[in-house]
């Protein structure tokens, strides 16, 4: 069986995406990112995450841009800690996005 990370559901979370088994929208959880949550705090807090569920967020965020725009900076980047490199470790390749999973680089 192949898990949909991110669900839309209209008798769900009134419409809004959220992760799957969690009861947490791709909002929120951009909003705790943006207040500065890691992901271990963001696991520690909402055991039901996964890492993978996580990426999946970001990365649904960044295919729907129009919606989530609030959350992005002007270099495209998700604002807020994203995974580092030991975190994104186990995610497959088409989840490791520099700057929306992965956390962004720092700027001198």
């Amino acid at each position: 069986m192949t898990i949909k990370w991110v669900k839309v559901d209209p008798l769900v979370m009134r419409g809004e995406p959220f992760c799957y088994n969690t009861r947490l929208t791709v909002r929120q959880l951009l909003e705790l990112r943006r207040d500065g949550y890691e992901v271990a705090r963001l696991m520690r807090e909402h055991p039901e995450l996964r890492v993978v569920g996580i990426a999946h967020a970001y990365r649904y965020a960044s295919e729907h841009r129009p919606d989530y725009g609030e959350f992005f900076d002007r270099d495209g980047r998700l604002v807020g800690p994203g995974l580092n490199d030991d975190e994104a470790a186990v995610l497959p390749e088409a989840l490791r996005i520099p700057g929306v999973v992965i956390a962004a680089p720092k700027l001198d």
